[in-house]
């Protein structure tokens, strides 16, 4: 599937005013952020009716851009250079100078954080200044979003911008992996 530049550009425009947008990853769709924005990330729990203790994983292009927010390590490199872009999340701690908004890691010290492989994320993400705050796009409890019009059934009118990648190719979410200690997955994948 060809990537369409004006999605692109049109998703930019509103991710930096902190607007949410849906976009397609490989695992499912996302409801997207600036993960820098208290505004945008408030709009994500709001819109999904999340739970305020329940963090949002956010989204990098590469690891060059993650330093700024986090402390990683050896494990973390392993694994980055292995599997990434792809579908694994870390969980890492957040940097005290991280302008990663508190309301992302729901007031923990650390963050979950991912490389998405999806050509149309990857182009948002090369294009914007800051990681994307971005869960599944779908209402909290609902099943996980695998296509645009899943998204448009859960949202209707709530979001102005849903890109359309395809179908996502995994279907599931990302595996999760505690890397703050000994490795430990929290979620398979």
């Amino acid at each position: 599937m060809k990537i369409n530049l004006a999605n692109i550009k049109k998703a930019q425009k509103l991710l930096n005013i902190s607007e949410c947008v849906a976009i397609p990853t490989e695992t499912v769709y996302g409801l997207a952020g600036n993960a820098y924005s208290d505004i945008a990330c408030k709009n994500i729990y709001k819109l999904k009716k999340r739970p305020k203790n329940n963090p949002l994983i956010v989204h990098y292009f590469n690891f060059l851009r993650l330093k700024r927010d986090c402390d990683f390590n050896n494990d973390f490199l392993k694994l980055y250079k292995k599997f990434c872009p792809g579908p694994i999340t870390f969980v890492l701690k957040k940097r005290k100078k991280s302008k990663i908004k508190s309301s992302v890691a729901a007031g923990l010290n650390t963050v979950a954080i991912r490389f998405p492989s999806h050509r149309v994320v990857r182009a948002i993400l090369k294009r914007v200044n800051f990681p994307l705050a971005m869960p599944s796009a779908n209402l909290s409890m609902s099943i996980s979003p695998v296509n645009a019009l899943d998204v448009a059934d859960e949202f209707k009118k709530n979001i102005k911008l849903i890109i359309n990648g395809g179908k996502s190719k995994i279907g599931i979410e990302s595996t999760v992996i505690d890397l703050t200690a000994n490795p430990k997955i929290l979620r398979p994948g």
